[in-house]
């Protein structure tokens, strides 16, 4: 019994995976803006933010930025930056904000 139940916890810990941080500044520096978790195929909106950068860790397989600005609001119209699993930091283009992010 104890098996299933350490197996329950570690599926639990794979789904909700990656941490995402959004930043005021440039290079994941300045106050930190947004902060959650989030699961594989989820989009994450900023809550009505939209931040110069983010921080991410735990991300499966790949992450994908869209930028703020109407068409690419809540994920759509493609990917302004598509960076691999793991952790990093994603600076949104010169003159734009980042407002959703897409693991996978």
């Amino acid at each position: 019994m104890q098996f299933n139940v350490f197996v329950l916890l570690a599926s639990a810990s794979l789904a909700m995976s990656a941490q995402i941080n959004g930043f005021a500044g440039a290079d994941c520096t300045g106050s930190l803006v947004f902060s959650s978790g989030a699961s594989s195929n989820e989009c994450l909106t900023l809550g009505g933010a939209s931040v110069k950068s983010i921080g991410y860790s735990g991300v499966p397989s790949q992450i994908q930025f869209f930028e703020s600005g109407g068409q690419h609001d809540s994920c759509t119209n493609g990917a302004q930056s598509v960076l691999g699993g793991g952790s990093g930091c994603s600076n949104a283009p010169v003159g734009f904000n980042w407002e959703s992010v897409a693991v996978f």
